[in-house]
């Protein structure tokens, strides 16, 4: 096993004295410490270069010249890391950044939540099963097995190493992808940058200082994003591309600090805000948030996110209704646009596959005929394709 470089090893620690929130209970810390040891040995998953191409193309984003669409799985599966599954992903996003370029007239960047959107956060760290079984909560394929078994359901530090071995296969197609493409043309990867023992020993030092080598794009979820915590301090320490998402509870004092502290330089397309307040809130608390980050902060790509926060439950299914969504997404372009801002784009959770997993409230009877996610319901193409062309026609 090879040692960590000099560097990597004063962040890793610098790193692992914070508090981190919506981290698993390992039972074993040996094991787990062993396992950070491993990864901390191997190659980086994604490459520096790599990160700052996407960032020329996020700096196009932020000075109003190009838009944005991420979009992707809510949980990835291991067993879905294999070759025509992932070109079933990719072209998916590729086709809704076609039908956005060809919309807009402008360079569309593309990243998708792939090659490593294998840990989840959690509103309770525990489930109960209809006939009362209570057990650990299902926190991604990285930590334990969706299947409602108390055994399957312990976190096991090994699976994060599992999670590494499906990314790289991941990330292999999806380079394979890229091949003729130009750089504003490819897919990158991204995913939340949540489980501190997989993100912290792929933290690496490169020729223009430390990046994260989990992921071309990373971002800080509402959950996580405390001030002084391990996720934003882990944010701050690498030069990728990264996000915040904010959510209902964020303040504007929160988005200056969270703005200045993530993105200090200024630099445009360092940092992009990841808007989810919901269709009821967010007439209310967009704007102070906007006017508060545009006066006071460091410059933003500001996104929004329609679907975390108009989730619902009908008939006994997580789902999220197609109209609020349409609605958050034209209140989000109506509030940019009236304070000068740039509405940069849509991050969406998406499939290939003909899910009925999100529906409509003019249903008389809503039909999950076809619901696959393990975690949050995803649009499927159709549906995809119809928000996408939406927030073209209020741009």
């Amino acid at each position: 096993m090879h040692a960590p470089t000099m560097h990597t090893a004063t962040t890793y620690a610098s790193l692992s004295g914070l508090p981190a929130a919506q981290q698993p209970y390992w039972p074993d810390e040996a094991v787990l410490e062993e396992v950070e040891r491993e990864l901390a040995a191997l190659p980086a998953l994604t490459t520096e270069d790599e990160a700052v191409d996407l960032m020329r193309g996020m700096e196009l984003v932020a000075r109003r010249s190009a838009l944005l669409v991420q979009g992707g799985d809510c949980a990835e599966r291991f067993h879905e890391a294999v070759p025509e599954l992932v070109r079933q992903k990719v072209d998916t996003l590729q086709g809704l950044a076609a039908i956005m370029r060809a919309g807009s007239r402008s360079p569309t960047v593309a990243v998708s939540r792939i090659a490593g959107q294998y840990g989840k956060p959690r509103s309770s760290p525990f489930e109960t099963e209809d006939s009362g079984r209570r057990m650990p909560s299902y926190c991604g394929d990285a930590v334990n097995d969706p299947e409602f078994d108390p055994t399957a359901r312990i976190p096991d530090p090994r699976r994060l190493v599992t999670a590494y071995e499906c990314s790289t296969l991941v990330l292999s197609e999806l380079r394979r992808s890229w091949s003729g493409r130009p750089i504003l043309e490819r897919v990158y990867a991204s995913h939340e940058l949540l489980l501190m023992p997989y993100e912290r020993p792929l933290v690496r030092e490169g020729a223009r200082g430390a990046y994260s080598g989990s992921a071309h794009f990373g971002w800080i979820g509402e959950r996580t994003r405390r001030a002084d915590g391990a996720h934003i301090a882990l944010a701050r320490t690498v030069h990728n591309p990264v996000g915040v998402k904010l959510g209902p509870t964020v303040s504007p004092e929160d988005a200056v600090e969270l703005s200045r502290t993530l993105n200090p330089e200024g630099v445009p397309g360092r940092l992009t805000f990841i808007v989810r307040f919901g269709a009821k809130e967010v007439d209310r608390l967009l704007p102070p948030v906007v006017d508060a980050v545009a006066r006071e902060g460091a410059p933003v790509v500001w996104l929004c996110d329609p679907m975390h926060g108009n989730g619902v439950r009908v008939r006994g299914h997580k789902t999220r209704l197609i109209e609020p969504m349409r609605a958050e997404v034209a209140s989000f372009i109506r509030v940019l646009h009236a304070r000068g801002q740039w509405p940069g784009g849509l991050h969406l959770e998406l499939t290939p596959d003909p899910v009925t997993e999100c529906v409509s409230e003019r249903d008389e009877e809503p039909s999950f005929t076809d619901y696959r996610s393990t975690c949050d319901p995803r649009l499927n193409p159709e549906q995809s394709a119809d928000m996408v062309s939406h927030f073209l026609s209020l741009l």
